[in-house]
């Protein structure tokens, strides 16, 4: 892998990037760089895909559009599915320690982070292909009679590059947040996507199921002022309502629970400090990781499925009805669980076993990426003892060696990462199965919930450096 490494280094080395910033951003500048890409994100998601028939079209992310953001038939139709796909390949190799990559050196960064560009590039094909030759998105026949002599193969395509063009502008407009704004794009195309769902979860005036409206506030009043039956028209959306506020605060509340390992300075007399090692130090970001896996593999049923091949499972739609797909499917509402209630057309024990299936790929898968991920984002114990050790200070009472600290903070960072996944995976998974306002999805909550947690952090920080300017040498800011 080294050897191809080195031979792919001038590929990598001069990958397509958004060039940084020289000096300081200053502070509103960032703010406007982050509204500016949030606008045009929302934007995008308005503008439809030219020559797509949407009677026909096929949502793979139906359940999963809170995770990878964007919007089912516009220009941002792939959402962040490609850059978290490629963030799962990466993890995965450099977990498996096939990807030797030293990312604490200049050479090292420039591989590494070309390496995910060009996945991602190679993701955003492999994803669109399927979507335009598997039947999920079909042209429209009477565009194809107008513009192309009733050529259905050219719109195919013509939709496929439109698709492909939107993944790669999230890709950059992700780029541009992070290095020009406040906190990731990523980040901050999934709050911005939950929270629309949310608000139209709470205000929908829209009666689509019955004769009372689907949004929280429109259908309690509805019902109450023509005095139709409480349980059966609002008892489910009591519970999402009841959940979703259980939900926030309980995650608001983990988010401020860590430990804190005292350090102080070795020059400075009296200097003190602490690193704050949270419960969920790896943050709900690997919960993404699981999720996209799970849908990803769904597509590959989806598409199976729609060429005719049914050997996996047979699918309704974008459900999954019968055979390995079923069981392999996360659950997503009560309707997928609750027999008693809804007629769900499986055997309790099938349901049981789908639902075990599910808790047990979010706990474990939880915790794996977790680990995965601090390693990849230089949060393991190594590179956050090498980096207090830059920064001069130390453990009181230890050694000043970079091997004493990261024996002891081998003792709280491995297991409590592995805690807070198997925590967030729980949560998850509770929060799916007696559902959210909006349809959220259990992890579209708590990563929104989280984000803005942190993305609140980030925005004080930003302050007390734009007022305190000696403190971004501190932050690594410059």
């Amino acid at each position: 892998m080294g050897a191809l490494l080195d031979r792919l280094e001038p590929l990598l080395a001069a990958m397509p990037s958004v060039r940084g910033p020289e000096g300081h951003v200053h502070f509103k500048n960032k703010l406007l760089w982050t509204l500016a890409i949030l606008l045009l994100y929302f934007v995008l998601t308005t503008i439809p895909v030219f020559g797509l028939d949407p009677a026909t079209q096929q949502d793979i992310f139906m359940y999963y559009r809170a995770l990878v953001a964007g919007a089912s038939g516009s220009l941002m139709h792939l959402g962040i599915g490609p850059i978290v796909t490629a963030s799962i390949v990466l993890q995965l190799l450099k977990g498996a320690d096939l990807l030797q990559i030293d990312t604490s050196t200049t050479r090292g960064q420039v591989i590494y982070m070309g390496l995910q560009k060009l996945l991602i590039f190679v993701m955003i094909i492999v994803e669109a292909i399927p979507m335009v030759i598997g039947g999920f998105l079909r042209p429209d026949i009477s565009i194809a009679l107008t513009f192309f002599g009733g050529n259905a193969s050219a719109v195919s395509f013509l939709i496929f590059l439109q698709i492909c063009i939107g993944g790669l502008l999230i890709v950059f407009m992700d780029e541009i947040v992070t290095k020009w704004g406040v906190g990731s794009g990523v980040g901050l195309f999934i709050v911005a996507g939950v929270s629309q769902s949310l608000v139209n979860g709470f205000l929908n005036w829209t009666a689509v199921y019955d004769p009372y409206p689907i949004g929280f506030f429109p259908r309690l009043f509805a019902i109450a002022l023509d005095g139709g039956n409480f349980i059966q028209y609002f008892g489910a959306d009591l519970i999402a309502f009841v959940t979703t506020v259980v939900i926030l605060l309980v995650i608001v509340y983990v988010e401020s629970t860590r430990i804190e390992i005292p350090l102080a300075h070795s020059a400075v007399r009296g200097a003190r400090a602490r690193f704050p090692v949270k419960l969920i130090y790896a943050s709900v970001l690997p919960m993404i990781l699981v999720r996209v896996l799970q849908a990803n593999i769904q597509m590959l049923g989806m598409f199976l499925n729609n060429v005719g091949v049914t050997i996996l499972g047979v699918f309704d739609g974008q459900t999954p009805i019968s055979g390995l797909m079923y069981f392999l499917a996360p659950i997503n509402r009560p309707q997928d669980w609750m027999w008693w209630a809804y007629g769900t057309g499986h055997a309790p024990w099938e349901i049981i076993l789908r639902m075990g299936i599910d808790t047990f790929v979010m706990v474990v898968g939880g915790a794996i990426f977790a680990l995965f991920w601090i390693k990849t984002a230089g949060l393991d114990s190594k590179d956050v003892a090498r980096q207090i050790q830059m920064s001069g200070m130390h453990i009181p009472g230890y050694r000043r060696s970079t091997q004493v600290l990261v024996k002891y903070l081998d003792r709280y960072i491995p297991r409590i990462t592995v805690i807070g996944g198997v925590f967030i995976g729980i949560l998850s998974v509770v929060a799916s199965l007696f559902g959210l306002i909006g349809a959220v999805g259990g992890t579209g909550l708590l990563l929104t919930v989280s984000i803005t947690y942190r993305l609140y952090e980030e925005i004080a920080s930003e302050q007390i450096m734009e007022m305190y300017p000696f403190m971004r040498q501190f932050f690594g800011k410059e």
